[in-house]
């Protein structure tokens, strides 16, 4: 009678255990299910991923060329006269944002066939403009031109072998990427010439 006893008190004290285990395990369960609910319901594309790469340099651009005053958007470093330097002949601050843009169009247009503007003057972007609300108009809009180029990848036409505007064979992989690797290059330029006249780049501000 005694072992009786013994045996089922074990039992009952055993329960609370197994109802713990039992709540426990459908916690666990239930957080993978929770975890997936947030997951974003529009999935990337290979078009949404390199336009984010575009905007990222296209924001970091437009905002130094906004940081620099418009009396110094001539500026370029040979005017510092350093010592032991060779800047001569180098592009002023304008002339490295109206290449950027007029690469971003000359590097782009293969990717839908649509014809660069004509401002584009073999990369240089036009003599005539020299205004700092034009010159960041017309950056502006050679994003743009990339952003509606970009939106027409996939994965059938990614690889898909096109003339360049030199009219050597490559792809839309690469041009749409090559654009923004250029336009990265010359934003470290642009960074320093910013320093050089004091002014802390506006993506380097806060750091």
């Amino acid at each position: 009678m005694k072992s009786v006893n013994t045996l089922l008190l074990l039992i009952c004290l055993s329960f609370p255990t197994l109802a713990y285990a039992q709540s426990a395990n459908s916690s666990a369960a239930a957080k993978p299910q929770s975890s997936a609910s947030s997951t974003p319901s529009v999935p990337l594309t290979i078009a949404s991923a390199i336009d984010h790469e575009i905007s990222i340099v296209e924001k970091e651009v437009i905002e130094a060329a906004e940081a620099m005053p418009a009396d110094k958007f001539d500026f370029s470093p040979e005017k510092l006269n350093i010592s032991g330097s060779d800047y001569k002949g180098v592009r002023t601050f304008s002339q490295q944002l109206k290449h950027i843009a007029a690469s971003n169009y000359l590097i782009w247009s293969p990717i839908t066939g649509e014809k660069a503007p004509d401002t584009v003057n073999d990369g240089k972007g036009p003599d005539s403009m020299t205004s700092k609300a034009d010159i960041i108009k017309y950056l502006k809009n050679s994003f743009a031109f990339g952003h509606k180029g970009v939106a027409t990848l996939n994965a059938s036409n990614l690889v898909q072998p096109i003339s360049s505007g030199s009219g050597k064979q490559t792809t839309r992989l690469f041009l749409s990427t090559f654009a923004a690797a250029h336009a990265f290059d010359h934003y470290g330029q642009l960074v320093e010439y910013l320093r050089m006249n004091g002014i802390i780049p506006p993506a380097s501000r806060g750091q």
